[in-house]
């Protein structure tokens, strides 16, 4: 029985930095807290309005931006919409006035500190990303709803799925690799072309390509922006933004207008180890230094691993000839279906699972794209995925500050690097002498997940989080 159905859509989302459980799951928590007291017609009555967040939404919320995605999404404000540079007078503006407009539409009085509480000792068994609104109403009453961020932009209330989208009869169900394989023999199709025949379930052809070349010029800008801006992350910890200048040194110095010829002129610099190597970094590190300083990004599967897919894909179209429309889209679709099954059964969230479950399985979606691009076999696509995750196994979340900087943004680079090397392996290899499979990898990883210290999932009490002194500014 089919657990989820999993959309290209669902995986790759647009939203703001810095991160898919901390920032663009509770703005949409939010979303739809506003949609809740509309359906039950009390919005009108509504006075107040107060937000717990609890366990790692409390201990790294500040640091992720939480308490500012949840204050834009009860405005009425959209992360896919919502103009980035706004977002620090939005917030100034909420708590000077200390009024908040719900919805876009109505007033009502909300003192920041009073109204909206990091309970830190405090987690909810469902989940560790949890996220309470209470609705006070006119007369005395109240209502309340309790969301939890499960990864990704993920939301869920408990008991239910989280996917709003309607059920639909996939032509090829799928929840483990096991399934998709023998879907790809008992049609001959590759593994991009089984994603489209399901997102044909949903929609048309031509609405489907349109949806995820607008997520690709998504990708392509943000990459483009942080190859080109200087200066320090916000939040405290002073890192300097590095991509800029390596972007600079690599391309000589030169400046170019938009994407495209940007990307032209990379071709330019050379195809020397060395020099892929650097240009695959920048291109990771530009990403998740935009995501970092509240741009905008694509999940892909999560904010904090943002920046791998798009570099491992840049890295296809500059130095692998794969600038096309058609290459772009089915090394999206295949990096889905990945991201797909690793949600279905394991997790996406680092909350969850460590960073394992964000910058592993993103490794694992890059390097499935790539090998299929390349010219790889449906269970060669399979054995990349497979390799480029059992290299994260373990991999724990502990940012410091809980902050997505450091250790997050240099991870990005090394899972491009890993996805590269993985695909290269499984294009090299022979897949029915391979001695784990992908569905093997994930079951471990979930069961590596369930063993993990809660200490080392993404709550910034381990690790480098507390072993590197820092002084933050008070909040």
């Amino acid at each position: 029985m089919q657990r989820e159905q999993i959309s290209v859509f669902d995986m790759f989302k647009v939203g703001i930095g810095p991160s898919s459980s901390h920032t663009l799951g509770p703005w949409r928590a939010a979303q739809q807290f506003v949609v809740l007291l509309k359906t039950q017609h009390v919005f009108e009555q509504v006075s107040g309005v107060r937000i717990l967040l609890y366990g790692s939404l409390a201990k790294t919320g500040r640091g992720h931006g939480t308490d500012i995605a949840v204050l834009l999404g009860l405005s009425g404000h959209d992360p896919v919409t919502f103009p980035v540079d706004q977002i620090n007078s939005e917030i100034a503006n909420i708590g000077s006035r200390q009024v908040l407009t719900l919805g876009g539409e109505k007033h009502i009085s909300f003192t920041i500190t009073d109204d909206l509480l990091f309970l830190f000792n405090e987690s909810l068994p469902f989940h560790p990303n949890a996220v309470t609104f209470q609705a006070l109403l006119e007369g005395g009453k109240a209502m309340s709803q309790t969301y939890y961020s499960i990864g990704g932009g993920f939301v869920v209330t408990e008991g239910s799925e989280g996917n709003a989208r309607a059920e639909v009869d996939l032509p090829f169900p799928i929840d483990t690799a096991a399934n998709l394989l023998h879907w790809c023999i008992k049609t001959g199709l590759k593994i991009s072309d089984v994603v489209l025949e399901n997102e044909l379930a949903w929609r048309n052809e031509a609405e489907t390509r349109k949806g995820v070349l607008d997520i690709f010029n998504v990708m392509a800008e943000c990459m483009y922006r942080g190859c080109h801006a200087d200066g320090q992350l916000p939040g405290g910890l002073n890192v300097a933004r590095r991509a800029a200048e390596l972007n600079k040194r690599l391309i000589g110095g030169n400046t170019y207008s938009n994407y495209n010829e940007w990307v032209h002129a990379i071709r330019k610099t050379g195809e020397g180890f060395q020099n892929i190597l650097d240009w695959v970094s920048c291109f990771a590190l530009a990403v998740n230094e935009e995501n970092a300083s509240f741009g905008r990004v694509v999940t892909a599967p999560t904010n904090g691993a943002a920046g791998v897919i798009p570099a491992v894909l840049q890295y296809y179209i500059v130095f692998c000839n794969g600038f096309n429309n058609d290459n772009i889209i089915k090394f999206i679709y295949t990096a889905s279906e990945i991201g797909s099954i690793f949600k279905k059964g394991a997790t996406i969230s680092a909350a969850m699972g460590g960073c394992q479950a964000e910058i592993g399985v993103s490794s694992a979606m890059a390097a499935a794209a790539l090998t299929e691009r390349l010219g790889g076999s449906q269970r060669q696509v399979l054995m990349a995925a497979e390799i480029a995750m059992e290299h994260h196994l373990g991999l724990t979340c502990d940012p410091i500050g809980g902050l997505v900087q450091v250790p997050c943004i240099e991870r990005n680079t090394m899972g491009a690097i890993k996805a590269i090397t993985a695909s290269q392996l499984a294009l090299q290899s022979n897949p029915d002498k391979a001695k784990v499979s992908l569905d093997a990898v994930v079951k471990t990883m979930w069961q590596t997940a369930q063993d993990m210290n809660v200490k080392y999932k993404e709550t910034a009490d381990g690790g480098l989080a507390i072993n590197i002194p820092i002084s933050l500014p008070e909040c």
